[in-house]
Formats: C-alpha cells, structure tokens, sequence
C-alpha cells in the first residue's frame, strides 16, 4: 500500500489501516465459530446434511484474514547497565582506516578515510552520526567497536564500557553455518572467558527462553542463519546485544532489513536505554526519535553538526550536487587521457617501443584514474538516494531506496579494495 503525506500522516493512516484489519479478522473470526458450530450440530442429521456440507465448502473457501496482533505486540527492552563509565571514551588524534593488504611491499602507508579526531563520548550521550556515503561512518563505527586498529593517535576507554555492535553487514558478527542457539552459547563461553558475565543465566534452557523473545521459537533456535532473511538475521543480533547489557550501542544502519513493527520496537527501546547510543542510520524517523545531538563525517574530519534533520537533507542535497560536478570533471579528466593515450599508442607503435618500466606504470595509473571516476559516480548516486530517504518517502519507496543503497554500498567497499591495491601498485611501479 502506498501513502501519501509525512511520517506523522503515514503513522495514523497506518494506525487506522491496522484496526479495520484487526476488526474485519475479529468479525471474520466470529463468522467461522458459527460455521463451525452449524456444522458440528447438524452434519449428522440427514435433513440437515446438504446445509452442514455447504457452509464446510464455504469454510473452505474463505480467503483468511491475518491477524495484526503478534507484530504489532512485539517489544523488548535493554537491561540497566552494570556500570556507567564517563566519560565512556576519549579519542586523541584518532585517525581512521584500514591496514594496506598483506601482500603490500614493505612501507606501504595505510589507507587513512577519516584523521586527527579529537572527541570525548559521555554517559547518556545520544548521538546521531550523520555523512554521505563513502565518507566514513561504518569505518569510525568500527574502529570504536575495536574491528579496527585506529591507524594512528589514541582511544583511550572507561572502565567497564560494554560494547553492544550492531554492524551493517549482519555477518559480520554472525556465522551462517550456526544456528541462533549456537550463537548465544558461543557468546556466553567467549564473556566467560572474558570474566564480563554480568549475571544473565547462562543454562541452554534459559538461552532458548531468551531467543523465544525476540521470535525464535520452536525450529528457529536450530535453523542455520545463512538461510534465515536479513530481517531475522538484524533481529538475532539485536538478541545477542541486549543479553550483553551493554552500556555503550554502537549501530550501523540496524533498520535496514527490519518490519516496521520490529522498527518501532527498537526505536521504543533505545529511548528507554539507560546507556549511550552512537547511531548510523538513513531511517530519518529513528534518528529523530532517539537522538538529541549528531556529529557529521565529510571530508575527511568529524565535526559536531549543529542543525537538524531538515538542514542535513540540504546538506545531502549540496553533497550531492557537489559530488556530480566532481564526478563530471572526472569523465572530462578521463575522456582526455583516453584520448591522449591513443595517440601515444599509435606513435609508439609506429617507432620502437621503449624499455623499462614507463608503459607499464602510464596503464595502471590510467586504470586509476578510471578507477577513481567510477568511485566518484557511485558516491553520487549513494549521496542521492540518502537525499531521498531524508526526504520521508512513501513506504513502498524505502525497501526499493534501501535495496539500491546496499548494492551502492557494497560496490563501494568493492572499488576501495580495488583502489588501494591499484595505489600500491603505481607506488610501485614509480620507485
């Protein structure tokens, strides 16, 4: 179903849709005991026998109704924090990224995505990490998560934080071999080891009772994760995180394979939680919920935004216009270089080609000026589609919107991989 107006009009529109759902099941629901109760009366009498059998085949071929109830009541809560820690980190001249590859040459400097990061994070802050694609969120995300070594600079932790990690790739932190059960009775032996057992039970029975809130009933707890949808797999993880009692949530997009029922149970518990939120999220509703500050990450830097939501979709709207001109000015730069170099080829090839290194290094850094055109094109479209999800589009518009996000998404990490071996290389072959 497709709605029109803001969130605050979906959200009542929707709200009445559901009663006269929930009312057309209740009245459909009375009309099948009475069926069934003329059935069971007179299915035995042999005057009575023609009628019994045709309200069975009008049993038979009612359409169901489905009943609204066991979405719209789920809910889960976080536990109290053992402990608060404040403040809960410190960066120092933190600067983000990733590790150049194993088989980089020697001296091969790391690739740096954010630097020089100087911010504390406090007790009961809320805090909204905002930024186009490609600029570093889920890499400052996972540096605080600790996936990632800080490449340089220092964070420096409370006693006591408790980490709860909810990456944008759910298998990240999952096995798609293991079951649900599998996963919490890993947990519970690795914060064993790690003395961090804050006193949940920790039997397999108080484990599967524990799953059974969060919707994992019966077969489920058995059922391999690779198989699951990604909405059930984002609710597995919320499951392992709230059983940790963590005190600091680090979330890297949680809603994006997420029923709006689960979406209002989680947006209910964070404003419930006693602890600090750092959030990713394009869900502009969620954001607005739950936080009450946001830092933005451009350009290389995190600095505190002080707008609000309405200002950050102009933002992404200039981002986005910027980011095209760029990316224009990247196919001018490489229309040129494919033109120069054709006519280079065809000298070369009629006079002696020459030695060394030169052809071979002039190739990879036009496969890297092609390579950092493309980068620019898709962080455009990505920037776009963030704008259109700020923007609170129809419903049936944010699976579509998310699903081309996550593509965008994964092609990015894919050309990052694919420019920093590209770089090495060229530094290679200059030496």
């Amino acid at each position: 179903m497709r709605y029109g107006g803001n969130y605050s009009k979906f959200e009542d529109m929707r709200a009445e849709q559901m009663e006269l759902q929930q009312n057309a099941f209740a009245k459909q629901q009375d009309k099948i005991a009475h069926l069934q109760k003329f059935i069971a009366r007179f299915k035995a009498k042999a005057s009575k026998a023609k009628q019994a059998q045709s309200r069975v085949k009008a049993l038979d071929r009612m359409e169901r109704i489905a009943p609204l109830l066991a979405d719209a009541d789920f809910s889960f809560e976080f536990k109290e924090p053992a402990n608060l820690p404040n403040p809960m980190l410190s960066m120092q001249g933190v600067s983000f990224g990733y590790p150049p590859p194993e088989d980089s040459p020697p001296g091969t400097p790391p690739t740096v995505i954010v630097q020089k990061v100087n911010r504390s994070v406090l007790a009961g802050q809320r805090i909204g990490i905002l930024g186009a694609n490609g600029q570093g969120k889920s890499t400052v995300v996972k540096t605080i998560a600790r996936a990632l070594k800080p490449v340089s600079g220092d964070i420096t932790e409370g006693k006591g934080l408790n980490i709860g990690y909810f990456a944008q790739q759910e298998l990240d932190v999952l096995r798609p071999a293991d079951t649900p059960l599998e996963h919490m009775i890993r947990l519970v032996k690795d914060l064993t080891a790690a003395g961090k057992i804050a006193g949940q039970a920790t039997r397999e029975q108080d484990l599967r009772s524990f799953l059974g809130t969060f919707n994992f009933g019966g077969d489920m707890v058995k059922q391999a994760v690779g198989s699951m949808s990604g909405g059930e797999k984002a609710r597995l993880v919320l499951c392992m995180i709230v059983w940790q009692r963590p005190n600091l949530l680090l979330l890297d997009e949680p809603t994006n394979h997420l029923d709006l029922a689960t979406r209002e149970a989680l947006s209910m518990a964070l404003n419930e939680f006693e602890g600090t939120v750092m959030l990713v999220s394009h869900d502009r509703a969620l954001l607005r919920a739950v936080c009450d500050e946001f830092w933005m990450v451009s350009r290389g830097g995190v600095s505190p935004f002080d707008g609000d939501l309405d200002d950050y979709q102009r933002y992404l709207l200039d981002e986005s216009k910027r980011l095209r001109e760029e990316a224009k000015a990247a196919d001018a730069i490489a229309g040129k270089s494919t033109n120069a170099n054709t006519k280079n080829t065809q000298k070369v090839s009629q006079s002696q080609k020459p030695t060394g290194g030169a052809p071979k290094s002039k190739s990879s850094k036009r496969e890297l000026e092609l390579l950092e055109a493309r980068m620019s094109t898709v962080n455009t479209e990505g920037a776009a589609l963030e704008a259109r999800l700020a923007a609170s589009p129809a419903p049936s518009e944010i699976a579509e919107i998310g699903k081309r996000l996550k593509l965008i998404n994964d092609e990015i990490k894919t050309l990052e991989d694919q420019w920093l071996e590209l770089s090495t290389r060229v530094e290679a072959e200059t030496l």
